[in-house]
């Protein structure tokens, strides 16, 4: 959040280069790069400079456009209020920024009406702070109907921003004479019919003022967390993952909507992974599990809704115009997302082995439970290089499955004949033993699913045998 409000006011230093000679130039030949060039990258790079081009195209139409406001007596004095009255010129700035619903947007017209002189400096210093606290009732109205963090990281968002207006308001005609101090120029000398310097002094202050804000509450966010959790208060709901709440217009730019599905992907397989992990206790020990257990059921669930909804939105994109590679890619986060739930269902299957064995008050022999452990933290260790790979995919990946996988069927297989020995000796109960052997295929079946998914990752498979052959089971 506090990153957030700095990186906002580059927007503002970049309106503030005069680059509006070159702006037509820059949508002439974004356009060209953006419509004849067949190479993706290219036609990014199209899209970057068209979209500055008509940037800086449009503050020189605003500032054209409100250039003759200027010799307007009643805008005049209505602004020239600002100056005396910092407050009022806050309101008006956090109500521009409401309407706006951009900071962007209304720093881009202080500073074409400070540009023009229709507004003095320090009555565009009181229209920035408006500002920023516009910009934060903004996020709360769209924090409604989310959960209790959004509403929380809302509330302190608003807090922060509008104690730091109140602070710099009790000192404020110091702080426009700070700005002024350091930035070159005189913000109030007109040139030419322009004041050249007001650009260059907006931007600083919207700069000079998130910076400043920042550092003094960076020693006190537990306590504005604190407040915001007092005053918001509720308890997180287990996130429920919905993809219909991504932009629709993300689909124009298939290699966002891909890193966005890749995101969630790696969501998912933290959350199976997540399910493996507090499988531990109950694997190893039959007493005071029972939260655990739920814990697992729970997130069962979500992995369920996750595997819908990726599914929706992967065949959604595929319908659209991308590339071969593009598609390849689908295809394989879509094996990657199959293989996922599968992975989860057998975590689940452990946990239900584990509940009925709490039911019937049955246990594993010492042998069994060291057996359990040892091929536990095998397969763990194999789904978290696997899982880990997703976002971040090394290029030696297979080799490192290829050593987790035969290991983990060779465990399997040699805990099968050890645990016919203990049942020929009786060291284990034979409803136990059932358990036992269901919980070590259980095991083998989570390393065949992450065997598959590191194929994926790896581009080696498009649907092969292999795959098919481990998606049915």
């Amino acid at each position: 959040m506090l990153g957030a409000n700095i990186g906002t006011t580059v927007t503002a230093q970049i309106i503030a280069f005069k680059l509006t000679d070159v702006a037509l130039p820059l949508v002439g030949v974004g356009m060209f790069m953006k419509i004849l060039s067949k190479r993706e990258k290219v036609r990014y790079w199209g899209d970057f400079l068209l979209g500055f081009g008509l940037l800086f195209f449009g503050m020189l139409v605003m500032q054209d456009g409100i250039m003759p406001l200027r010799d307007a007596p009643w805008v005049t004095d209505i602004f020239v209020q600002f100056s005396k009255i910092p407050v009022l010129g806050v309101l008006v700035g956090a109500v521009m920024t409401m309407i706006f619903q951009s900071s962007s947007a209304t720093v881009g017209l202080v500073i074409a009406l400070a540009s023009t002189g229709v507004v003095d400096f320090p009555g565009a210093a009181a229209l920035v702070l408006g500002d920023n606290i516009g910009t934060t009732i903004t996020a709360q109205l769209a924090s409604i109907g989310t959960s209790v963090s959004a509403k929380r990281v809302a509330r302190a968002h608003f807090l922060f921003n509008f104690f730091g207006v109140c602070i710099v308001l009790t000192i404020f005609p110091y702080f426009v004479q700070f700005v002024d101090s350091i930035t070159p120029g005189d913000p109030m000398r007109m040139t030419a019919g322009a004041v050249p310097y007001a650009a260059r002094h907006v931007a600083n202050l919207h700069t000079i003022f998130n910076v400043t804000n920042c550092l003094l509450f960076l020693p006190f966010l537990g306590a504005l967390g604190w407040v915001s959790a007092l005053i918001t208060p509720g308890e997180e709901k287990p996130r429920i993952f919905r993809l219909e709440s991504l932009a629709p217009t993300i689909f124009e730019t298939p290699s966002f909507a891909l890193d966005e599905a890749r995101q969630e992907l790696d969501y998912m397989g933290s959350e199976v992974f997540r399910m493996l992990s507090v499988a531990e206790k109950p694997l190893l020990d039959n007493k005071g599990t029972e939260k655990l257990l739920e814990e697992i059921d729970k997130t069962e669930n979500i992995v369920d809704s996750l595997q819908k909804e990726i599914n929706t939105y992967l065949t959604e994109l595929s319908r659209i115009s991308i590339t071969e590679k593009q598609s390849r890619e689908v295809f394989s986060m879509l094996q990657i997302v199959s293989n996922l739930e599968r992975i989860g269902d057998h975590c689940e299957s452990i946990g239900k082995l584990c509940k009925r064995r709490n039911e019937f008050n049955l246990d594993f022999s010492e042998e069994g439970r060291k057996e359990l452990s040892l091929i536990y933290h095998h397969t763990q260790m194999f789904l978290k290089t696997v899982v880990d790979a997703i976002t971040d995919t090394p290029g030696d990946l297979m080799e490192q499955v290829q050593s987790f996988e035969p290991k983990l069927n060779a465990m399997r297989w040699e805990m099968r004949v050890n645990h016919m020995e203990r049942l020929k000796t009786a060291k284990c109960h034979a409803d136990a033993g059932l358990i036992f052997v269901d919980i070590l295929t259980s095991f083998e079946k989570i390393g065949d699913h992450a065997y598959n998914i590191a194929e994926s990752l790896s581009g080696l498979t498009l649907g092969g045998p292999r795959e098919l052959r481990y998606a049915a089971v």
